[in-house]
C-alpha cells in the first residue's frame, strides 16, 4: 500500500500494537523514575504516570521516525535526530533513565519496522 494511504495504515498499525506493550511493560517492570531513587535529582516536569520503564514519549517517537522515514521522506537522518532529541529531552527533565529511552526506541522502530512489513503485504 504506497504513498499517503499506507503511511496513515502503518501509523495507525503501530501505534494499535505500541501502547499496548509500552503500558504492558510498564506496570510490569514498575521502574521507579530517576527523582525517585537518586539522590538530589529532581524532575523538571511532572510525568503522567508514575514508573520509567520504558519512555513512551521516546517509543512514540521513534515509531513515527521510522514510519516516515521508511514510507514518506526517505531518508531517516532528520527524522532520528528529532526522535533522538525527544529521548535525550526526557534524559535532561529527569523524568527518564538512558535505558529506559534506548529501550523506547528500539521497542517503536521495531514495532514500526513490523508494522511496515504487514502493510506492504497488503
Amino acid at each position: 500500500m504506497p504513498g499517503a494511504e499506507g503511511f496513515c495504515f502503518a501509523l495507525l498499525l503501530a501505534f494499535a500494537i505500541e501502547r499496548p506493550i509500552y503500558y504492558l511493560l510498564k506496570n510490569s517492570f514498575k521502574r521507579n523514575r530517576p527523582e525517585q531513587v537518586v539522590p538530589g535529582v529532581i524532575a523538571v516536569v511532572v510525568p503522567a504516570d508514575q514508573f520509567s520503564f520504558p519512555s513512551g514519549h521516546t517509543s512514540a517517537a521513534f515509531c513515527f521516525a521510522t514510519i516516515a522515514g521508511m514510507l514518506l521522506v526517505g531518508s531517516y537522518n532528520p527524522l532520528f535526530l528529532w526522535a533522538a532529541a525527544i529521548g535525550l529531552s526526557r534524559i535532561m527533565l529527569a523524568v527518564h533513565f538512558p535505558c529506559d529511552v534506548m529501550a523506547g526506541a528500539i521497542i517503536g522502530s521495531t514495532i514500526a519496522a513490523i508494522s511496515i512489513d504487514l502493510v506492504s503485504t497488503v
